[in-house]
């Protein structure tokens, strides 16, 4: 059976049961393979020669809509990620598990770092945020990223916050200000460029890469966490499938939503709606952002991703948008989809983190 860090990625289990099903009684379409998540002492070259390639991996062809993964799905073409299973870490990273970086009320915050065990001066910051509505997910979600991203040069932090059944907005945002503001005060310490740190998240975690990269210096979303004597600013986003602009109609009676509000409908506290959408806080000194969002989601539409990029290209930031077509939320949970993010991703932080 699949635990329950895998629920983060519930877009996919319709395609999931209806592959099951179909298997059950008509025995013509396989059940889906996943991925082998032991990773290779190989995978830092294989990293590398994922960077070096000119163009991205190819996804597979004749996706259109959400419907065509199945039958790609069924032909082997896609492979889960499998986040149940036990993720090794490779010889090049050193992983510290259960680190404190913030104390709210006595109530510890933690996170896991990931460090490449070599290194030559010091090395870009990653924040690392899990989805999962705001309401549940696991900094562990992550860790296939974590066991990755360091053997390209980073120095990564996978951060646990607040849910919104303990503390409503905006303690999410507050506890992920505080994650940035301890890799900067740690920064001698682990080797980081405090200088060069990117938010990187996921759905709900989308949204609160871009609430740290468009709302720096809004103090009522700093919190009281800990190390307030350093900026919680990045100076990268990187959004994948992530809610921009929740003051919107079709967001009113989202039951996710309005527990993030305490239970308070838009009506009631329209304010707080506006500051919580990242959209709001966008200006001219916005960091770069890599938007990432498929096609067929329809957790966070497409439309989100969409006024994003707009916005931005009015404002002038600097910004990449990496729209996939006929493909739902959590789309980086499938191996080649994932391999075709990456490659984006390194591409973006090293044009942008790396000096």
């Amino acid at each position: 059976m699949m635990k329950k860090s895998v629920l983060a990625f519930l877009p996919w289990y319709p395609v999931l049961g209806l592959l099951l099903i179909v298997t059950l009684f008509d025995q013509v379409i396989a059940p889906p393979s996943f991925a082998q998540t032991t990773v290779k002492e190989e995978t830092a070259s294989e990293e590398a020669a994922l960077f070096a390639r000119e163009t991205p991996p190819a996804l597979p062809e004749n996706i259109s809509q959400a419907a065509d993964l199945i039958i790609a799905l069924a032909n082997g073409e896609v492979t889960l990620i499998d986040l149940s299973a036990p993720m090794a870490v490779p010889e090049g990273i050193v992983e510290t598990k259960d680190v404190e970086y913030g104390n709210v009320n006595g109530r510890p915050l933690l996170l896991d770092l990931y460090q490449p065990r070599e290194r030559s001066g010091k090395l870009p910051g990653i924040i690392l945020i899990h989805g999962g509505g705001w309401s549940g997910g696991q900094r562990s979600d992550y860790k296939y990223y974590c066991v990755r991203f360091p053997l390209m040069g980073y120095v990564v932090a996978t951060v646990s916050y607040r849910f919104v059944g303990e503390a409503p907005f905006p303690a999410c945002v507050e506890d992920v200000k505080c994650a940035v503001r301890w890799m900067r005060a740690n920064a001698d310490k682990y080797g980081i460029d405090p200088d060069a740190i990117a938010a990187i998240g996921g759905s709900a975690g989308g949204h609160l890469a871009m609430m740290l990269g468009y709302s720096s210096g809004v103090a009522e979303l700093e919190g009281t966490g800990g190390h307030t004597e350093f900026s919680s600013a990045v100076q990268a986003v990187v959004n994948l499938y992530g809610p921009t602009d929740i003051t919107l109609k079709e967001f009113h009676d989202n039951k996710t939503l309005l527990a993030f509000f305490g239970g308070k409908h838009f009506d009631e506290v329209p304010d707080q709606y506006r500051l919580a959408s990242p959209i709001t806080h966008l200006k001219q000194e916005a960091p770069p952002t890599l938007i990432i969002h498929g096609t067929d989601d329809d957790t966070v539409p497409v439309s989100q991703a969409d006024l994003l990029a707009a916005r931005l290209k009015e404002l002038g930031c600097p910004h990449e948008y990496l729209r996939l077509q006929g493909y739902p939320h959590t789309l980086d949970i499938a191996v080649e989809t994932n391999r075709h993010v990456r490659w984006h991703i390194y591409h973006f932080l090293d044009k942008y983190l790396k000096r």
